[in-house]
C-alpha cells in the first residue's frame, strides 16, 4: 500500500491548515508541520505533499529550508499545494523545481485562494476574506483524491 504524507507551514489564518487537513484525510495520509519532519523519517513515504501559505510572492521559509535539506530520491512522487491571496498556481513552480532536482516525480499542483494580511494587504483589511471556502476544500479533496489513483 502506498504509504502518504503531507508536509505543510501555515502561519497567519490557518489557511494552507485547512487545506492540508482536507488532502490528509481524504487519501489517509500522515500530516506533519514542515518544522517537525524528520529527513530520515520521509525513506518511510513513496508519495509526499509539500505545501504552503505564500508570503511576498514565496513559499514559506521552513518549506525552502526543507526542500533544500532533502537528499536526492528515485523513487519518490510529490505534489505541491499552497494559498494565497491571490491563489496562483506560479507560486509553485519553484518548489516543483527544488523537488524535481531532488529526483522526485512530481505528480500534481494546486492552488487556492486564502485570507490574506501579509504586507500592504493588512492596510486594506486582507484580500480573499473568508476563504478557502468549502468549495476550495472540495476541490483540494478532489484534486488528491484524482491522482491518488495512477500515484
Amino acid at each position: 500500500m502506498l504509504k502518504k504524507l503531507i508536509i505543510y507551514s501555515s502561519k497567519h489564518h490557518g489557511n494552507t491548515e485547512k487545506v492540508a487537513k482536507a488532502m490528509a484525510e481524504s487519501i489517509n495520509a500522515d500530516i506533519m508541520r514542515a518544522g517537525d519532519v524528520v529527513i530520515n523519517a520521509l525513506d518511510a513515504y513513496q508519495l509526499i505533499g509539500f505545501g504552503s501559505g505564500i508570503y511576498g510572492g514565496r513559499m514559506d521559509k521552513s518549506i525552502i529550508e526543507l526542500l533544500d535539506k532533502l537528499p536526492a530520491y528515485s523513487d519518490k512522487k510529490a505534489f505541491v499545494f499552497s494559498t494565497s491571496g491571490i491563489g496562483k498556481d506560479e507560486y509553485n513552480d519553484s518548489a516543483k523545481q527544488k523537488l524535481q532536482e531532488k529526483g522526485f516525480e512530481i505528480i500534481g499542483s494546486f492552488a487556492c485562494k486564502g485570507y490574506d494580511t501579509f504586507g500592504p494587504f493588512k492596510l486594506v483589511g486582507g484580500i480573499a476574506k473568508g476563504r478557502p471556502d468549502d468549495d476550495d476544500i472540495q476541490k483540494a479533496k478532489n484534486f488528491v483524491l484524482e491522482f491518488i489513483k495512477y500515484a
